[in-house]
């Protein structure tokens, strides 16, 4: 994982990280690790999850290893504009579940010269790239990959494996929804 390196930090601008990878990979571990050094440093912090998120907390972000940050709650990405005219770095959660305009948004907080870390799944359940997490990906100043460890092989994997056979894209869950899993264990389920 690439650290930001005191000479590689952007000065006098604003700019967007973004942590992608499938279930269970760090990324919202990473995602508040990088939020917790910014309010070490005194950095007014905003964050931010969707309101479909609940599998945890309802007023946190949480990492699959219970670490947690208080966040805002947001039904619309719009409403980041809202809440964050102050904040020197925004972080936002589960960035799939939220529609297109999450881009323009981001890369307008930028512009006004505010760090925006964004972490989400970069592909769905059958491995198909995640909208809108490709364009983010392609505007972000940053990129971290993150791995998973296959639970059938013990490869790397960046594959989130759905255990049901529901063919909805979208199913909010955790370990009782979904494994990890590398490129040779990953299969598509069948659908009803």
């Amino acid at each position: 994982m690439m650290e930001l390196a005191p000479h590689s930090m952007p000065k006098n601008t604003g700019w967007i990280e973004v942590i992608a990878g499938c279930m269970f990979s760090g990324k919202t571990e990473e995602l508040i690790r990088r939020l917790r050094r910014a309010q070490i440093a005194k950095q007014n912090v905003k964050i931010f999850k969707p309101k479909i998120d609940k599998r945890y907390a309802e007023s946190f972000i949480v990492s699959h290893s219970e670490q947690s940050l208080p966040s805002v709650i947001i039904d619309d990405i719009k409403d980041v504009l809202k809440y964050s005219g102050d904040a020197h770095v925004i972080g936002i959660d589960e960035a799939q579940f939220f529609n297109a305009d999450i881009v323009e948004i981001c890369n307008n907080l930028a512009n006004e010269g505010k760090r925006v870390i964004v972490a989400g799944l970069d592909q769905d359940y059958r491995g198909i790239p995640f909208e809108p997490m490709p364009q983010l990906l392609a505007i972000a100043e940053y990129i971290t990959k993150t791995l998973a460890i296959c639970v059938v092989c013990g490869n790397p994997a960046d594959k989130t494996q759905r255990k049901t056979t529901s063919s909805e894209r979208v199913i909010v869950g955790a370990a009782d929804i979904y494994e990890a899993r590398c490129r040779k264990c990953h299969y598509i389920p069948k659908e009803n």
